[in-house]
């Protein structure tokens, strides 16, 4: 995984990440700690900048779970001021959404998006474990069951920040 240049100076705050597409578009948000992607999506392009405005906007709560009594609201449920920043991948398609994305006013990083397709393969099934049937066929030749464009914004989420992001049981949107 490659380190940001600047990993000490990451905002806090929850980030956002956007694999863009012509016809889908993968979207993740994380904690406000950057430790777990608390939202994910695979959605249409308009939906996903109709998303990625409610969560700028909103300024939280964040979806997450309930934190027990007596722990104050933290990560999943704690109010923020909103986006930290929105990472997008610089792939074919990249340049007008990186012009849209300025409209948040928050930082917009390019992360290259050079082979993310087959990690986000084996990312999906490190996230979703397969069955005993699945566990069958090589690695190579298994397909995860629906797209995973989520998965890739993911992974140039964790590229942007450094290290691996847990999942919220959850976190997937169903459109």
């Amino acid at each position: 995984m490659t380190r940001p240049a600047a990993a000490s100076a990451l905002t806090l705050g929850p980030w956002a990440a956007l694999d863009p597409g012509r016809s889908k578009c993968g979207l993740v948000l994380s904690d406000g700690e950057g430790r777990r992607i608390v939202a994910a999506a695979v959605l249409p392009p308009e939906r996903c900048w109709q998303r990625l405005q409610e969560w700028q906007g909103q300024g939280g709560p964040w979806p997450g779970p309930p934190e027990p009594e007596g722990q104050g609201a933290r990560g999943g449920s704690a109010s923020s001021p909103g986006l930290a920043g929105v990472v997008v991948g610089d792939g074919t398609g990249s340049g007008p959404w990186r012009e849209r994305l300025r409209g948040l006013g928050v930082p917009v990083v390019s992360v290259p998006e050079a082979g993310t397709t087959l990690a986000a393969r084996r990312r999906y099934w490190q996230l979703h474990p397969p069955g005993p049937l699945r566990r069958l066929l090589p690695e190579g030749l298994r397909q995860p069951p629906r797209d995973w464009d989520d998965v890739v914004a993911q992974l140039l989420l964790e590229r942007h920040l450094g290290r691996d992001l847990s999942r919220r049981p959850g976190a997937l949107e169903r459109p």
